[in-house]
C-alpha cells in the first residue's frame, strides 16, 4: 500500500523501480522516472502561470504518452483534472470550461483548434500545443512541451490531504446539460486499491487503457495499475474502432488485464480475428457499463479458457461498488448475470418507491454508501438534494446513500441482480414493461449482435415500444423472425410494434448504446 494521494505511488516507484515502464503507447514507452520528472515539470508550469491548489484544469487530448503526464502534472500542482472528450463539439467544451471555471487546458496540436475556438480562449493558458495559428495572438498563453521541459523536474511538494478533489468527471444529464461529478483523492485511491487487489495486479502486468479518460473505467486503468508499479498500455482511439487492430494490440503489447464494455468484447470476438492472435498474455477481463448477454459472454469465455472474467457494476458517481467473478453461463441462458455484492468500504440498501427497505427477493432502487462515492455534482445543489437518501444512524449520526436510479433484487445468497434503470420501466396501454427485458429476449437470438429497445410517440399521446437490432457478422436476420421470437417470450403488450435491422447501432464515446440518437432518428 503506497501513499494516500492519487500520485503518491508514481513518486514511490520513480524512486524504487525508476527504469520500469509506466506507460506504453504503440511501442513507445515512458519509465516511471521519466513520467515523474515530466509531470513535475508540468506542475511547475501550471504553478508559474497562476494555477492554485484546487483549481480545475482541463484535459482535452487523444490517447498518447503525454496524457499520463497531464494527469499527474495537474495532481502534483494540487489541482483537479477535468477530462474533456476529444470528440466533443466546441459548444459542449465551452460549457464545461465556463461551468467549471477552467483557466488552464492540456491539449495537443490535433485538438488545439477546438480549444482556441471557444469564447475567451485568449485568456486560457494552453499546454502541450505548438500550433498557435497564423495570427499568433495566443503566443503568450501557449506553452509547448519543449518549453515545459526546461523547468525543474523536482516535485513542487504541494501539501495536500486525501479529502481534496482529484478530478471532476462530466456526464450527460437527464435535461441534456452535462453534470460534473466531484471525486476525491481518498475515493479514487480506495477504488484503485480495490481493483489492484481484486485482480492481483503485479509489476509485470500490462493493463490496457482502453476506455476514454472521461469514462470512469479509465480510473482503474491508470490508478489501479500504478498502485503496483505495473504498465499502462494506452490504446489509441483509431485502434479501438477496429476490432482486429485491438486484438493485435493485445498480442503486440502483451496486455494481461482489460477493463472495457460488453460491446467492445462482443465485436472483438466476432470481428477481431482472435483465432489468429497469440493472446496467451491475457489473464483477466473485467467488463461493465451495460449488461452482457449471457450467450455472448459464454462464446467469449469458451474461446479464452484461461482468462478470468469479472462483471463490475457501479455508476460513475460510485464506481465499481459491486462486482462478481463469472462462471461459464449455461448454454442458451437468458438469466441476467449477477453483479455480486458490494465492494470493500461500501454498503448498500434497496428501497421501494416509498423509500422503505425491500425484503430479500423484492425489487427496488439500489442506494450506495461508499468511500468511492462522489462528493456531489459541481455547481448543482438542485441535483445534490435529489441524489442522496439520508438514514438516521446511532447517536443521531446520519448515513447518506447515493440513489443509483437502478433497479436490483437481492437473492437469498446475498448477491444482487441488475434489473435495469428505473427510467427504463415504461407503461404501454396501462401495462408496465421493462425495456431491458425486451432487449434481453432479443439478445438471446443467436445471430443478434446488439439490440436497443426504446419508446417513440404513438397514437393518442401514448408510447410505442420499438427496437433496433444489428446482426452478428456475416449473418442476416429478418424482422419478422425477431417479432415471432418476441411473441413466444413476452406478453402481448410488451412485444415491439416495429423492429428494424440495421448494419450497426450507434454508440456514445464511452462505448454504450446511444438509444437517444436512435429514438430521435426513428422513422416508422
Amino acid at each position: 500500500m503506497v501513499g494516500f494521494l492519487i500520485h503518491s505511488p508514481l513518486e514511490h516507484f520513480a524512486q524504487h523501480t525508476p527504469e520500469h515502464p509506466a506507460l506504453s503507447c504503440q511501442g513507445t514507452q515512458m519509465s516511471y522516472a521519466q513520467l515523474d520528472h515530466a509531470s513535475n515539470q508540468l506542475a511547475h508550469a501550471l504553478i508559474a502561470n497562476g494555477a492554485e491548489r484546487g483549481d480545475r484544469v482541463g484535459i482535452h487530448m487523444h490517447k498518447c504518452l503525454e496524457l499520463g503526464v497531464a494527469i499527474y502534472g495537474i495532481l502534483k500542482a494540487g489541482c483537479v483534472f477535468v477530462p474533456i472528450d476529444p470528440f466533443m463539439p466546441v459548444a459542449r467544451i465551452q460549457f464545461i470550461v465556463e461551468d467549471c471555471g477552467i483557466d488552464h487546458m492540456l491539449t495537443n496540436d490535433a485538438l488545439a483548434s477546438n480549444v482556441k475556438s471557444i469564447k475567451h480562449a485568449s485568456t486560457l493558458h494552453i499546454y502541450g500545443s505548438t500550433n498557435d495559428g497564423p495570427d499568433h495572438t495566443l503566443n503568450a498563453n501557449v506553452h509547448s512541451w519543449a518549453d515545459i521541459g526546461q523547468l525543474s523536474n523536482q516535485s513542487p511538494e504541494i501539501v495536500m490531504i486525501d479529502q481534496e478533489l482529484g478530478y471532476i468527471m462530466y456526464t450527460s444529464g437527464s435535461t441534456g446539460v452535462p453534470k460534473g461529478m466531484m471525486h476525491s483523492h481518498l475515493g479514487s485511491v480506495t477504488y484503485a486499491r480495490w481493483g489492484a487487489d481484486h485482480v492481483s495486479l503485479n509489476a509485470d502486468d500490462h493493463v490496457a487503457s482502453h476506455a476514454p479518460l472521461h469514462f470512469d473505467l479509465s480510473i482503474f486503468d491508470f490508478f489501479s495499475t500504478v498502485q503496483r508499479g505495473a504498465t499502462v498500455v494506452l490504446v489509441p482511439e483509431a485502434v479501438v474502432r477496429f476490432p482486429a487492430s485491438w486484438t493485435k494490440t493485445i498480442e503486440s503489447e502483451r496486455i494481461s488485464v482489460v477493463f472495457t464494455v460488453p460491446y467492445t468484447l462482443i465485436t472483438q470476438y466476432e470481428q477481431g480475428a482472435m483465432d489468429e492472435r497469440d493472446l496467451s498474455s491475457l489473464r483477466w477481463i473485467l467488463f461493465g457499463g451495460e449488461p452482457y448477454p449471457p450467450e455472448k459472454l459464454r462464446q467469449l469465455m469458451l474461446s479464452l479458457p484461461n482468462v478470468k472474467f469479472t462483471n463490475v457494476y457501479g455508476p460513475a458517481e460510485a464506481p465499481s461498488c459491486t462486482c462478481h467473478d463469472i462462471t461459464l453461463p449455461a448454454e442458451g441462458s437468458t438469466e441476467p448475470l449477477s453483479i455480486g455484492i458490494v465492494s470493500r468500504n461500501s454498503t448498500d440498501i434497496i428501497v421501494d418507491e416509498n423509500d422503505d427497505d425491500c425484503a430479500i427477493g423484492q425489487a427496488g432502487e439500489l442506494c450506495i454508501r461508499s468511500t468511492t462515492l462522489t462528493r456531489g455534482y459541481w455547481n448543482r445543489p438542485d441535483l445534490n438534494q435529489k441524489a442522496y437518501l439520508s438514514r438516521q444512524g446511532a447517536e443521531a449520526f446520519p448515513f447518506v446513500y447515493f440513489r443509483t436510479g437502478d433497479r436490483v433484487v437481492r437473492g437469498t445468497d446475498g448477491n444482487l441482480s441488475f434489473l435495469g434503470r428505473i427510467g427504463r420501466m415504461v407503461k404501454v396501454r396501462g401495462q408496465r414493461v421493462e425495456l431491458d427485458e425486451v432487449e434481453s429476449v432479443l439478445a438471446s437470438v443467436s445471430n443478434v449482435q446488439e439490440v436497443a429497445a426504446f419508446t417513440v410517440p404513438g397514437a393518442h399521446d401514448s408510447l410505442t415500444i420499438v427496437c433496433a437490432v444489428s446482426p452478428a457478422v456475416h449473418t442476416s436476420i429478418e424482422p419478422a423472425e425477431l417479432l415471432a421470437h418476441c411473441r413466444n417470450h413476452l406478453p402481448p403488450y410488451a412485444v415491439p410494434s416495429d423492429i428494424k435491422v440495421l448494419p450497426a447501432l450507434p454508440h456514445t464515446s464511452t462505448g454504450k448504446l446511444d438509444r437517444k440518437e436512435l429514438a430521435e432518428s426513428w422513422v416508422p
